[in-house]
């Protein structure tokens, strides 16, 4: 798994680097205006910027719960899709009669490069030269490609129903099983179309920095260094949850916490032609990167 020990403390504060320096020029102007005769008369109950942060607080536990959801939710669709390709091609093997390995193996490449398509789309990425080549060769062409792969399953099961007498029960099991997929297929574009709405994230952040407004004026003025510092770290903290909701929140963009959809078609794929009987199985690559290539 990539979350590991692939995510590296610079990746992280560059997403934030930003923030970091603007709330530490924020802490220093504010702690300094506080020191003045006229700012100096300014004092507000400690309560006031207490209860604030407790709403932020409960606004960033809501995000973070929703984003590990969506991040969850896209793991255990591919632990599905996972389990469902190694179904199908095991009943297509035990449904095929003797002599029919071109079939079977016509479906399990074919799966096997559904599970490669779809990762790639999901990410926005062009397809790699081993999909194109087999698109090529199949003359499959589509703007939603795994699609047209699942669909090419289906006119492939029905002229094997026809032609090599599969029972109406051995066919309403493998249509299942296709079925099955393009559900997963659907869960997963549902997931990358559907965006957090971007009104959540602005309300938070006027919060943070309201809360990092108000907090000095509730602090003791005699120790600027410590007001200067609170006012730094507490609002950082907040933004720094909330900037691990964003990166958990889309499971598909090829970042550190992206669900290891190639790791997972490697996995298909190693299965997929142990079952079909191939002995130059590939090996599993390891990540060199924070990314998946």
């Amino acid at each position: 798994m990539l979350l590991n020990k692939r995510i590296s403390i610079g990746y992280f504060l560059r997403g934030i680097q930003n923030q970091i320096l603007f709330i530490g020029i924020f802490a220093v102007t504010i702690g300094l205006l506080d020191m003045l005769p006229w700012f100096r008369k300014i004092s507000l109950p400690l309560n006031i910027p207490a209860l604030l942060g407790t709403a932020v607080s409960l606004l960033l536990a809501f995000r973070i719960s929703q984003s590990y959801e969506r991040w969850w939710e896209a793991r255990t669709v591919w632990g599905a899709i996972v389990n469902d390709s190694r179904s199908l091609v095991r009943l297509i093997i035990q449904f095929m009669p003797a002599g029919e390995d071109k079939i079977i193996k016509d479906f399990a490449e074919r799966q096997i490069i559904w599970t490669y398509a779809l990762g790639e789309s999901l990410r926005k990425q062009p397809l790699s030269e081993r999909v194109q080549q087999y698109l090529k060769e199949n003359n499959i062409s589509a703007l939603n490609i795994p699609n047209a792969l699942l669909d090419a399953h289906s006119r492939q099961l029905k002229e094997v129903a026809a032609a090599k007498g599969i029972t109406d029960f051995q066919q309403m099991q493998l249509n299942d099983m296709i079925t099955r997929l393009c559900d997963s297929m659907g869960k997963c574009e549902r997931l990358k179309n559907t965006v957090f709405p971007r009104s959540y994230s602005v309300l938070v952040h006027i919060l943070i920095y309201v809360f990092a407004a108000i907090l000095p004026f509730g602090l003791d003025d005699s120790q600027l260094a410590v007001e200067i510092g609170i006012t730094f770290l507490i609002p950082i903290v907040f933004i720094t949850i909330e900037k691990t909701s964003i990166i958990m929140q889309d499971p598909f963009e090829n970042t550190p916490v992206d669900t290891p959809m190639t790791s997972l078609a490697q996995t298909i794929e190693i299965n997929i032609r142990q079952m079909i009987g191939e002995q130059d199985v590939p090996l599993k690559k390891e990540n060199t990167s924070y990314y998946e290539m």
